[in-house]
C-alpha cells in the first residue's frame, strides 16, 4: 500500500473515528493526522491499521483502537511541556503519540521483544526523547518522578499506589480499572495530598501484569508476579 494511501486513510480516520466521536483537542487530533499507525503495525496486518478496532502486534498483544488512543490520549491534557510515564509501551504507537506531545516520555514494557521492537521503530521515525525500559510497569519509575502525566494501556484490578505515589502535585493520570473482562477508563488528578478520580466511559484492555496489578500463570499453572492488595 502506499505512502499516499495510508495518508489518506489516517485523514479519513481523524474524520470520522476522532472528530465525530468527541475527540476534540486539536493538538491530540494534529498528532493523530501526523504519527504513521502503520510504521507501528506487524508488515501483514497494515492493511488494518486504521479500521476502527484494536490490532494484534504479536506476543498476545495489541495495539488500541485509534479512538481509545485518541481518547486517553486527550485526558492526559498535555500543552507539550510534560514529563510523562507510559506503561505498556506494546508496539510504541501510543509512545510516539505521546512524544509528540511532551517534552519527555519514559516508557516501561514487561516483555523484552516487544521492547526492542518499539525501540527500534521509534528510533526509525526519529524520536529522540523516548526512553523505554523492561520491567514491571506498575511499580512504576520512581528513578525519574515525579511525572506530569501517567499514561496506563492494560488493564489494572486497582490503581497501583506506586503510580499515584509518583504524580506530580497537578499530573493526570489514566488508567482502565476493572476486572480482567472489562475495565472503567479513569483519571485521577492530584492537588497536594489529594486525589480526585473522573469516570471516563468503559473499556477493554489486555491485563496489566505486575506486583500491584494482576498476577500471570506460567504454562505449569503456577503463579509468576503474583498481585498485592493495595
Amino acid at each position: 500500500m502506499s505512502l499516499r494511501t495510508y495518508l489518506s486513510q489516517r485523514k479519513n480516520m481523524v474524520r470520522t473515528q476522532l472528530v465525530g466521536r468527541n475527540i476534540h483537542d486539536p493538538e491530540t487530533l494534529n498528532t493523530m493526522l501526523h504519527v504513521p499507525r502503520e510504521e507501528f503495525i506487524p508488515e501483514e496486518y497494515r492493511s488494518l491499521a486504521y479500521e476502527d478496532r484494536p490490532v494484534a502486534i504479536g506476543e498476545e498483544q495489541t495495539v488500541s483502537q485509534p479512538f481509545m488512543v485518541a481518547l486517553m490520549t486527550q485526558a492526559l491534557q498535555l500543552t507539550g511541556k510534560e514529563t510523562v510515564l507510559e506503561i505498556g509501551t506494546g508496539s510504541g504507537y501510543q509512545t510516539a503519540i505521546l512524544a509528540e506531545m511532551a517534552e519527555k516520555v519514559y516508557s516501561i514494557e514487561r516483555i523484552p521483544a516487544m521492547a526492542r521492537r518499539a525501540k527500534e521503530t521509534l528510533s526509525k521515525l526519529g524520536y529522540t526523547h523516548v526512553v523505554v525500559t523492561v520491567g514491571d510497569g506498575t511499580l512504576g519509575d520512581p528513578k525519574h518522578a515525579p511525572f506530569d502525566a501517567i499514561l496506563v494501556t492494560a488493564g489494572s484490578p486497582h490503581i497501583p499506589s506506586a503510580l499515584q505515589d509518583q504524580l506530580a502535585d497537578g499530573g493526570r493520570l489514566v488508567i482502565p480499572v476493572g476486572s480482567r473482562g472489562f475495565q472503567e477508563l479513569q483519571r485521577m488528578t492530584r492537588r497536594g495530598d489529594s486525589y480526585t478520580i473522573e469516570k471516563l466511559g468503559g473499556c477493554v484492555f489486555v491485563p496489566l501484569i505486575g506486583l500491584q496489578g494482576w498476577a500471570e500463570e506460567d504454562p505449569r499453572g503456577n503463579l509468576q508476579n503474583p498481585g498485592v492488595e493495595i
